[in-house]
């Protein structure tokens, strides 16, 4: 499906299939049918003084209009003096400046054909045109009350605890490379004098104020205009060179851009929308929301958000918590936008407007508060629902269909002789049991166990016995529950029952030979414990279901189906039942976490189906040992116990008049068209959005979004957290690039790709993003293309900077890359559950991982050990960047490889190992030792693991020509360099650059 560009003479219509675009009519990789979102949005008086973030500095542009034109005028914050030209750069990169700007003190221009609306009161820059009154729509609480309660009480808040539908799919053709693999001289990279978002938003185009920003301008006037001047140039140039006695082009690897730095949160719209929610919890592909089709059209990448509802807070911020009760929360009564501070008052305080749909509603009487002289209310600063993009309500009884459900944790444990050897089973009871004291819910916590191999056994352990009473059900057809009442108990009142039952269990079952699993039946005994209630099901599993409804078989052995139509269907459940049962759990408000332990196949793309439909997550430790592995599971599964989580949680999103949302992407099952249904959510897991224009032409300045997610806390208060963002809307392609996100777009990428293998071959998800970067970096260069001709230049935004890389990182992670013979078929599966509930800082150190160098740190005797700035610079991922004589730590936030070069000094290696250091490392622990040296290691690594600890990273010692260990430890994840017949970085930029000019 193309888009022509209806009156851009030149300009051929676009290709009429194009993988992972956002059309009107399909959508990419699959598509989920949602209601239309709400009205134009509103604007909020400011009081004189308020800097205008926009100037009206030219005629406007209609869209369509031809490309190739004068360009406008540079805009810019007038409070701000302009920052001088940056000196020219040598090497490559060149940055082309903004030209300068006239003196503000010209004189107005005359408005013409602008009126503002009858109900405002002052003029702004675009009509509302009348809408028809719209019937409330049905929400996850009941219709608002009339009475709101006196100014707001707070709480104290816990600090952060926090499915896609099949649908039609664009066929994107493989796009193979001939350009001949060229490895280059890598070396450590030049630092980049641009960060992925330089300095803050300038539009290239004559802009509105946006809603919620009054103009200090009189009525009737408006802002000074300066001359127009030549094309303004604000982006990135990479420049090819040619190898020395050849005409072959190439990049200098030295040069490329890469993201040393990490993840950058924007923040370009910090000093214009103020009031907006931290990044945390809301990021959009780009910050600027094309005004019309065609110009959404011609952005070719993902035009959505990654939404992270219960991110932790950031630091020195509290989520005020805001109780209206008795009252209801006060929204508007068309559109059910919750109260938020772009809602505008009018009327001496009487009535506020709503910012989504512009309803003009009536202000509760116990809401009432005097408006002063600039039209704000005189209690503004005692409401910081109307000061803060996050917050959260207490919800009244009226949004309770059934009283709060108390934390209930539930322990489905394989038992059969492969998880017995492996000692997991051991591992678990120890955990289990020094969490008790952690658990959220204190007194209210239920707590319940069953294990499983060939039968099921139940365990009764109310509180008037001594020890638990083993109830065993061997019928695996016709499934029943023995003491019904008795196998949950709660926590406080059955302690040392529960405390003697996990001392017990290891040893119970240490001689058990049963190598059957009955892993179908135990979901449905659990589903039926745990339906009156719901809850969190943990479930640990060894063997591959064999016995009973949802057993298993062994597949993917057969390397032929690779490459072939049928190459989809590995990575698919093999039995419905799992899909059937996953529906059932979330109906049921249970959230079921996989923890996958076996050496052997165990079929994840079957058992994480039961995860990505119940909002849980998938724990996968391959060939499970607790001598090696024990130390992971611990810790990942206390952080599973003891945070805080949400539970029986609905998140609905509302977008401003002519946006919506097409399609979720993550771990949930959708409830209605537009509401996800998510029994337990924490801050570890995020979602994704993709969103599509409703109207041809959007009116408005400003489009509003807010988040609102429903859901019970662990002591038992219903509450309501919402997430409010206001961003702009832009007439040129240059400002949605500008404005772009990247790790937002890479986020979304993940979750496409990884959605478009479960239809089609691996390759066609690869070519398919390789080929939306060519796209959208070919439109961007023809913003450019009448002063830049040269072949030899490669002209992408700043913004962008690291897009490639971590497109090519992502083409070479481990559910993307390769074939039959790369990634096993579990763990393919395992790191796609994974990407799909990742937030966006976590994926990106997933796809490019830290190198950082530590024996310069260890051995310098004169720093201090707590100083880490020396190990804070990470390195490309390069070979060239090890030296043979240094120690290397290579963290992707889920393991360490440590990497010891052979030329490093023996006493060093011993400091570190002990007498492991001479034998074969695959053999030696990390451990503290009684020197100096090792305890500044062990420091390093433990600062490491606190800065993120949603995973715990174990240490794989590794040497320098140690194969094939060194191969699948280190070198395969050193994503710039040449794998096989692929190319390295270098590579990749000039294929992408070729079919860029061509």
């Amino acid at each position: 499906m193309g888009t022509k560009n209806i009156d851009r003479t030149g300009f051929p219509a676009r290709p009429v299939s194009i993988p992972f675009v956002s059309p009107q009519s399909m959508t990419p990789f699959s598509s989920i049918g949602f209601a239309a979102a709400s009205e134009p949005p509103s604007f909020r008086p400011t009081p004189p003084g308020t800097t205008v973030p926009f100037s009206l500095s030219g005629p406007g542009v209609q869209p369509g209009a031809p490309c190739f034109r004068p360009a406008p005028p540079r805009l810019n914050y007038p409070s701000e003096p302009l920052p001088p030209p940056p000196p020219s750069a040598v090497g490559p990169f060149q940055h082309f400046p903004a030209p300068s700007f006239s003196s503000p003190a010209q004189p107005p221009l005359t408005r013409q054909s602008i009126q503002p609306p009858a109900y405002q009161a002052r003029p702004f820059l675009s009509s509302l045109s009348p809408q028809p009154q719209m019937p409330n729509a049905p929400m996850e609480s009941p219709p608002i009350g009339s009475n709101v309660p006196p100014p707001s009480q707070y709480q104290p808040s816990f600090p952060g605890y926090a499915h896609m539908q099949p649908g039609a799919e664009m066929h994107a053709p493989p796009m193979h490379s001939s350009i001949p693999a060229n490895q280059g001289n890598y070396g450590p990279a030049a630092s980049s004098p641009f960060s992925t978002h330089q300095g803050g938003y300038v539009p290239s185009l004559p802009m509105a104020n946006p809603l919620g920003i009054q103009p200090t301008q009189q009525p009737g006037s408006i802002p000074p205009t300066a001359p127009i001047q030549g094309l303004t140039e604000d982006f990135s140039t990479i420049t090819m060179q040619t190898r020395p006695g050849t005409m072959e082009s190439l990049f200098d690897p030295k040069e490329l851009p890469r993201p040393l730095h990490g993840d950058v949160e924007p923040t370009n719209l910090t000093e214009m929308y103020p009031m907006n929610c931290n990044p945390k919890y809301l990021r959009f592909t780009t910050s600027g929301i094309p005004n019309s089709h065609s110009l959404a059209s011609r952005w070719h990448l993902p035009l959505g958000a990654v939404i992270c509802p219960l991110a932790e807070s950031p630091d020195g911020e509290v989520v005020p918590i805001i109780n209206f009760v008795p009252a209801n929360v006060m929204r508007c009564r068309r559109c059910r936008t919750y109260v938020n501070p772009y809602m505008t008052f009018t009327d001496i305080g009487r009535k506020f407007r709503c910012n989504v749909c512009t309803t003009l509603n009536d202000v509760p009487s116990e809401y009432y508060a005097q408006l002063d002289a600039t039209g704000q209310r005189v209690d503004l600063n005692e409401r910081p629902e109307l000061t803060k993009g996050t917050v959260e309500f207490v919800a009244p009884t009226e949004y309770m269909v059934r009283p709060p459900m108390p934390p209930l944790y539930f322990f489905l444990i394989d038992v059969s002789v492969s998880a017995a050897r492996s000692g997991m089973i051991a591992v678990v009871a120890q955990t289990i049991k020094s969490c008790l004291d952690e658990l959220p819910g204190f007194s209210r916590t239920q707590i319940g166990f069953a294990t499983f191999d060939s039968t099921i056994h139940f365990y009764n352990m109310k509180s008037c016995l001594t020890q638990p009473q083993m109830l065993v059900v061997s019928d695996l057809d016709d499934i029943f529950i023995p003491l019904p009442d008795d196998l949950l108990v709660n926590l406080s009142e059955s302690r040392s029952v529960v405390e003697s039952f996990l001392d017990s269990l290891p040893t119970m079952f240490q001689d058990n030979v049963n190598v059957e699993s009955a892993f179908g039946p135990a979901i449905k005994a659990a589903l039926m414990v745990m339906s009156q209630l719901g809850g969190k099901l943990l479930i640990f599993q060894n063997t591959l279901p064999s016995l009973g409804i949802g057993r298993l078989k062994l597949r993917g052995d057969d390397s032929r189906i690779y490459g072939t139509d049928k190459e989809h269907g590995l990575r698919l459940p093999e039995e419905p039942f799992y899909k059937q049962m996953a529906a059932e759990l979330s109906k049921c408000q249970i959230s079921a976490n996989i923890y996958a332990f076996s050496d052997k196949y165990t079929d994840i793309a079957s058992l994480g189906t039961l995860a990505k439909y119940t909002a849980g997550h998938v724990y996968y430790y391959p060939a499970f040992q607790s001598s090696i592995h024990g130390e992971k599971l611990r810790h990942e599964l206390r952080r599973d116990l003891t945070r805080e989580t949400a539970w029986e949680a609905v998140m609905r999103v509302r977008c401003g008049k002519g946006v919506r949302v097409t399609t979720y992407h993550g771990n949930f099952m959708l409830k209605s068209t537009d509401l996800l249904a998510l029994p337990a959510v924490d801050c570890d897991k995020a979602f994704a959005m993709q969103l599509t224009l409703e109207e041809t032409l959007l009116t408005t300045q400003t489009v509003y979004f807010q988040v609102a997610l429903l859901y019970t806390a662990s002591c038992g208060e219903r509450r309501i957290r919402v997430h409010t963002m206001a961003l702009p809307v832009v007439t040129e392609l240059a400002d949605v690039y500008r404005l772009a996100d990247t790790g937002a777009i890479v986020s979304l990428f993940s979750r496409l790709a990884f959605e478009k293998t479960l239809s089609h071959k691996l390759e066609d998800a690869r070519s398919a993003l390789q080929l939306r970067i060519v796209k959208a970096l070919k439109e961007y260069r023809n913003i450019y293309a009448v002063h830049h001709r040269s072949a030899n230049r490669m002209i992408y935004p700043e913004s962008l900077n690291f897009l490639m890389l971590y497109v090519l990182a992502l083409n070479r992670s481990m559910a993307l890359r390769g074939g039959y013979g790369d990634v096993s078929l579990d763990e393919r599966c395992a790191a796609g559950h994974t990407m799909m509930a990742l937030p966006i800082k976590r994926l990106l150190k997933l796809l490019y991982p830290s190198l950082i160098r530590l024996d310069e740190y260890l051995l310098k005797g004169t720093v201090p050990a707590d100083d880490f700035k020396s190990i804070e610079r990470r390195l490309p991922l390069t070979r060239d960047s090890l030296d043979s004589r240094g120690l290397y730590i290579y963290d992707d936030g889920f393991k360490f490889n440590i990497w010891f070069g052979t030329v490093i000094s023996p006493d060093f290696a011993k400091n570190l190992l002990g007498s492991d250091f001479a034998g074969e490392l695959s053999k030696a622990t990390l451990k503290e030792h009684n020197n100096e040296m090792s305890r500044r290691l062990i420091r390093v690594l433990e600062k490491l693991r606190k800065s993120d600890q949603a995973f715990y990273q174990l240490c794989h010692l590794v040497r320098q020509g140690e194969q094939p260990k060194e191969g699948f430890l280190l070198l395969a994840n050193l994503v710039e360099d040449q794998m096989g017949s692929n190319g390295g970085y270098a590579d990749w930029m000039l294929q992408i650059s070729r079919q860029v000019q061509h």
